[in-house]
């Protein structure tokens, strides 16, 4: 069932996932060559909690830890790991979810750490791109399949990566994954018609190379299998008549990477056409 939120249930939305933006971007300020992804796990969780909220992640189906964190490769559900050191050059995607006040906020974002190749720089970019080119489809009378088009074609068709079919986007409320599943892939015109209340999380996964990717022995994190890296962002939106209502807000991340030296800001690079 397709659960449609009321304005007042949105903004309790909006509240959670603001603060999974700022959570994101805690994480992010501690982000440097030599840290582990045990330590920008645990800030945040205590970051999270001392708000009053619950990490959404944390034991959803058996999940152990607050962020998922995915470094180059690895597409998602990274497991963080006191082993798991980072180094200049990757590619450090993180997502987030919390739970507040009974409903749950989502979003990521890949940070690009210290001397990141021209390449992943560009895979980025092109990633967080297609991101807004959906979020422009969720908009009321328009269909499901348009959101997954314009993602599709930017990303497939215009650049020549692989978008990831095994994983998809979701419903947001009172619980973490509701229905519909958002592809990033598909036909316009298909699908679902977008109706005001509905509220999506929109995540498009984006690989340099294949689109195919298997799953680790751990059985979370999810890697492309030709090993080339992958980004991964992430909003979830309000579908309103005319724009979407973009409910978190990359903006306090992209704050914070320009208050940390080891990091590359997206917006200081050439715009991706």
């Amino acid at each position: 069932m397709v659960y449609y939120k009321t304005a007042d249930e949105i903004e309790l939305i909006r509240a959670s996932c603001l603060l999974v933006c700022q959570s994101l971007a805690h994480a992010g300020s501690l982000i440097r060559p030599g840290a582990t992804t045990w330590e920008l796990d645990q800030a945040a969780e205590q970051f999270i909690r001392d708000h009053g909220a619950v990490p959404g992640f944390k034991g959803y189906r058996g999940f152990p830890a607050t962020l998922c964190i995915s470094i180059n490769e690895q597409v998602v559900h990274g497991i963080p790991s006191k082993d798991r050191v980072i180094q200049d050059g990757d590619l450090v995607s993180i997502d987030c979810g919390v739970l507040w006040n009974g409903f749950y906020g989502d979003a990521a974002y890949t940070f690009p750490v210290g001397n990141v190749s021209e390449k992943a720089m560009e895979l980025c970019r092109v990633t967080e791109k297609s991101l807004y080119l959906g979020i422009e489809q969720a908009v009321a009378g328009n269909r499901l399949g348009d959101i997954s088009f314009a993602i599709q074609e930017f990303v497939e068709k215009k650049h020549k990566y692989g978008i990831v079919r095994d994983l998809v986007g979701h419903g947001v409320g009172r619980q973490l994954h509701e229905k519909p599943e958002v592809p990033n892939y598909g036909k316009r015109g298909r699908g679902l018609k977008l109706q005001e209340g509905l509220v999506l999380a929109i995540e498009p996964m984006v690989n340099m190379g294949l689109k195919e990717v298997k799953t680790l022995k751990d059985g979370w994190t999810v890697i492309s299998k030709d090993k080339l890296p992958s980004a991964h962002y992430e909003h979830t939106v309000g579908v309103r008549k005319g724009q979407a209502d973009i409910l978190s807000d990359h903006r306090v991340i992209e704050e914070a990477i320009l208050q940390n030296q080891e990091l590359q800001p997206l917006r200081l690079t050439t715009a991706i056409a």
